[in-house]
């Protein structure tokens, strides 16, 4: 499956221990809302359908934007929240997308339980639903978290960068509790999804100061500079994963492996050996082990979706998702 040399029925076992072992964690738990708004997850998965039915490159931004919520102030759905210096306004997060989405599961939310269900759980569970609406398989969320009642843009000076190096991304997790496998595995969420010229076309051009960066594929070369010509074309949107950007699927590593990793923070997992191990037996290279992506995917999304949890009286349920009570 996905290019992993591993048979259905060791997945189902691996799923059944996620299931089985994965079901509390820092005040959260499986099925949170299972009397008193019974239909949550359900809500939110229709939702998530609805509008990936209408744009499927939705499911990308909404994954993204999980990611760009937890590991700033925690997943307290605070990158929600509109107004001026907030973290919305980041420049990391002005390429956010499907606000939409997750204002519409909580419109319908708030009809069906008002005031039961965090704008938090919803951005969790909607960035699970647009995984598996895209191919990969699904993992149970814990739920239960509360919304921040903080948010500043200054705060947004952490994240991932792309022009990171892989010591750098693993102080980045590291801080926030992930190992270098939640770091390869977390990244491989670049699977779906575009990004901007202008985060990698640095590496085109005068990378070196003699020409594009050694480690992309020379024949991939100027099918990127018809993309994002030089001095022009910042905004141009090129997929993370060449081939295969709605697909949930392990051709984001076998591109790193063929040196068509886009950007710079991503080809640097094939070239540092810490890293490189983690993408080869993602694509069952080497007569290691196989991993299955899809499996372990759901188990670093269960860890990073409790970084910094807020539960009980440390935050809030919204009435919106995009402003404080």
């Amino acid at each position: 499956m996905d290019g992993v040399f591993i048979n259905k029925r060791f997945i189902m076992i691996a799923l059944f221990c996620i299931v089985s072992t994965t079901v509390h964690g820092q005040g959260t738990r499986v099925g949170f809302y299972a009397t008193t708004c019974p239909k949550a997850e359900s809500i939110v998965k229709s939702t998530v359908q609805s509008h990936l039915n209408s744009d499927p490159t939705l499911a990308a931004g909404l994954l993204r934007m999980h990611f760009h919520d937890c590991f700033v102030r925690g997943c307290d759905a605070s990158v929600l929240v509109t107004g001026s210096a907030t973290e919305r306004t980041a420049f990391a997060n002005l390429e956010l997308r499907g606000f939409e989405v997750i204002d519409d599961a909580k419109t319908q939310l708030e009809a069906a339980c008002p005031g039961v269900v965090s704008c938090a759980d919803i951005l969790a569970l909607a960035a699970r639903d647009s995984v598996v609406l895209s191919g990969g398989l699904s993992w149970q969320v814990l739920t239960g978290r509360k919304d921040g009642r903080v948010s500043q843009a200054s705060d947004v000076n952490n994240l991932p960068a792309p022009t990171d190096s892989v010591d750098v991304q693993k102080q980045k997790f590291a801080a926030k509790g992930l190992n270098t496998q939640d770091l390869v595995t977390l990244v491989g969420g670049h699977t779906i999804g575009t990004t901007s010229c202008q985060f990698f076309s640095n590496r085109l051009y005068n990378f070196t100061g003699n020409g594009p960066d050694p480690s992309i594929d020379p024949s991939f070369v100027p099918q990127l500079q018809a993309l994002c010509p030089q001095n022009s074309g910042g905004s141009n949107r090129v997929p993370l994963d060449t081939g295969s950007q709605l697909k949930f699927d392990t051709s984001y590593y076998a591109n790193l492996r063929n040196g068509r990793g886009i950007l710079e923070s991503d080809e640097a997992l094939w070239n540092d050996a810490s890293t490189k191990m983690f993408v080869q037996r993602y694509l069952g290279l080497r007569g290691l082990l196989g991993l299955s992506f899809s499996v372990e995917f759901g188990n670093s999304m269960v860890k990073m979706g409790n970084i910094g949890v807020k539960t009980g009286a440390d935050g809030e349920i919204r009435n919106i998702c995009s402003a404080f009570n």
